[in-house]
């Protein structure tokens, strides 16, 4: 029965990404923005939780209509940025064909032909980026700019599924690990000069109390805790889409590296609190562009 329900999954998401395909860009975002509507306006428990983050992060700084514009095109905008990567993941497997799908857009690849230096320059680089923008297309860029990259990555439940999107992924270069137990594999990415891509910015159980948007929330310790076993530097990045939303923008951070002296523990929490500062200094860029509507700030004790 779970297999029939699997093969299921993989027939209706196979069609829909071929019209996704087929359909106009312009089309395309019109259909995410009205999914994106609906998604805010039937998920009571998500958008809610968007709205007390919104009002927490700007306390005093935004109106309250302005808060739940942004929460609004806040789900507009993870709906586009699956459907985008349905749209582009033909085109992903050439990356010569990302290059052309960027010739409007080059502050991205020249943003990322430093990034490239910085990988060169250090011999590896820990790139982190929050859920903001299209997390997605990064690794497909970094791919065309020639920068090695190993992703950490949640496998889907569904094998089908899974294979599908990974083919998509490791065409353009890149190689996939799965997010459980993903220390030993990337210290040995490292090793070889690769760089490693991740997205950090989640709460979780295991993580290390950092400041986010003035209040306190968890954070994994390990992209720092790799700077400094491995003396390679954390490089915040992100994609966001422009304000007209038709090409995209780029960010990419300087160096963040371990002090020469101090203990290992003071280290990891210095890098996680500068690595957390940075992504919220770019979120409050796009505010719009990012994933509001996980809980952040949720507590574990």
């Amino acid at each position: 029965m779970k297999k029939f329900r699997h093969i299921i999954e993989f027939i209706c998401v196979f069609i829909l990404l071929q019209t996704i395909r087929l359909t106009p860009l312009f089309i395309v975002r019109i259909v995410s923005m009205l999914l994106g509507n609906i998604l805010f306006l039937i998920s009571a428990h998500r958008r809610n939780i968007a709205l007390d983050n919104l009002r927490k992060a700007y306390r005093g700084e935004l109106k309250d209509d302005e808060i739940r514009a942004i929460a609004r095109k806040s789900c507009q905008s993870l709906i586009q940025t699956f459907v985008e990567g349905a749209k582009y993941l033909a085109i992903f497997k050439d990356p010569r064909e990302i290059i052309r799908l960027t010739a409007n857009n080059k502050e991205i690849i020249e943003l990322f032909q430093r990034a490239k230096r910085l990988h060169e320059e250090h011999q590896g680089c820990i790139f982190v980026t929050p859920h903001l923008g299209n997390w997605e297309l990064l690794p497909h860029v970094s791919a065309a700019v020639g920068i090695p990259l190993t992703v950490v990555a949640r496998p889907l439940d569904n094998p089908y599924l899974e294979k599908l999107l990974y083919q998509s992924r490791v065409a353009s270069g890149q190689l996939l690990i799965p997010k459980r137990n993903a220390m030993l594999k990337l210290q040995q990415t490292l090793q070889k000069k690769r760089s490693v891509g991740m997205l950090p910015d989640q709460s979780t159980m295991k993580g290390i109390e950092v400041e986010f948007f003035g209040r306190k929330a968890t954070a994994t310790p390990i992209p720092a805790l790799l700077s400094v076993y491995y003396k390679k530097p954390i490089v915040v990045v992100a994609c966001c889409r422009d304000e007209k939303n038709r090409g995209f923008t780029g960010y990419v951070s300087d160096a963040l590296l371990p002090e020469h002296s101090g203990n290992e523990r003071n280290k990891v929490l210095r890098l996680t609190q500068q690595m957390t500062l940075k992504m919220e200094e770019i979120i409050r860029l796009y505010p719009a562009q990012y994933l509001w509507i996980h809980n952040r700030w949720k507590t574990y004790k």
